[in-house]
C-alpha cells in the first residue's frame, strides 16, 4: 500500500486562554512584583554628595532589604540573610532627621575603636586604607572632623546633634570611640562634605533597611535640586528629566555595581 505524501499530520489546536486564566496570570504577576518591592528591592536616589565618588547626586539605586532584615524561622535558608560588615554600604533612617534616608559606609562594628587622625582613619589600633575615600586637597581644614574624636564638639558647629554632643563623651576611652552593641559607625566616602557618625552618632541596627546593589539609572543634576522639597522646584526637576534624558544621563553608570 502506497503511503500518501500529500497528507500533513496536522497539530491540534492549542486552547486559548480564558478570561479568567488571563486575570489569574496577570494577579500572579503584580503579587510577586509587590512582594518583591515591599520586602525584598527599594528604589533611592542619592541626593548628596557625601558618597563620591562611589555614588554621584542623582544616582537611583535598588537596595536589597532582605540581605540585612532580621532572620526569620520560617523562611529558613531560602533567603540571602548576611551580618553588616565593615566597608557594606548601607541605606539607613537618620538618627537626627525621622523619616531621612541616608546612604553611608560602615566604618565600625560592634566593640571596634574608632578614631581619626589628621583625616586617617584608624581602626583598633589599625590605619586604614581606604581607596574608596575622596579627600579635597584645598577643602578648609576641620580639626573636629578631622582628628575626632579628640577634639571636642564645638557649640558653634550647628551640624553637631546636641543629643549626640552630650552623649559623644560616655563612648570615649582613651584615645577612641567604642562602638556599642546594636550600632554602627558609619562615615561617607566624600570625606570633607560628609555630615555622619562624626557628627549624629551611631546607626542603630533597627534604623538600617538595606544594601544598595547596583545603580539602574543616573541623572546629571545639582545637589539643591534633590533635596528641594517646594513643588515648583520638584516640577521644574521632572521637566528638566523629561526633556534632557538621553543627553543628562549618564550611560556610563547604568548597572554600576555599589561597592
Amino acid at each position: 500500500m502506497k503511503r500518501n505524501r500529500g497528507t500533513k499530520k496536522v497539530a491540534p489546536e492549542r486552547a486559548k486562554e480564558t478570561k479568567v486564566e488571563f486575570l489569574a496570570s496577570l494577579a500572579g504577576v503584580l503579587a510577586t512584583g509587590l512582594f518583591i518591592i515591599t520586602f525584598v528591592m527599594q528604589a533611592f536616589a542619592v541626593p548628596s554628595s557625601s558618597m563620591e565618588n562611589t555614588l554621584l547626586v542623582g544616582d537611583h539605586v535598588f537596595v536589597n532589604r532582605m540581605q540585612f532584615a532580621p532572620k526569620s524561622s520560617w523562611v529558613g535558608t531560602l533567603l540571602p540573610y548576611d551580618d553588616i560588615h565593615r566597608g557594606d554600604v548601607i541605606v539607613f533612617l537618620s538618627p537626627r532627621t525621622p523619616g531621612l534616608h541616608v546612604v553611608k559606609r560602615v566604618i565600625g562594628v560592634p566593640g571596634d575603636r574608632i578614631h581619626l587622625r589628621n583625616g586617617v582613619v584608624y581602626r583598633n589600633g589599625q590605619r586604614l586604607e581606604e581607596p574608596y575615600v575622596l579627600h579635597d586637597r584645598d577643602y578648609p581644614t576641620d580639626v573636629y572632623r578631622d582628628n575626632f574624636p579628640a577634639v571636642p564638639a564645638p557649640d558653634y558647629d550647628s551640624n553637631i546633634f546636641d543629643k549626640w554632643r552630650s552623649k559623644l563623651p560616655s563612648y570615649i576611652d582613651g584615645n577612641d570611640i567604642v562602638v556599642p552593641p546594636n550600632s554602627y559607625f558609619g562615615m561617607g566616602d566624600h570625606r570633607g562634605v560628609s555630615l555622619d557618625s562624626r557628627y549624629w552618632g551611631f546607626i542603630p541596627r533597627e534604623n538600617v533597611i538595606g544594601r544598595p546593589m547596583f545603580i539602574y539609572w543616573s541623572f546629571e543634576a545639582t545637589e539643591e535640586q534633590y533635596m528641594a522639597t517646594s513643588l515648583q522646584d520638584r516640577l521644574q526637576l521632572t521637566a528638566q528629566t523629561i526633556f534632557h534624558f538621553f543627553d543628562e544621563t549618564r550611560w556610563q553608570r547604568m548597572f554600576r555595581r555599589v561597592g
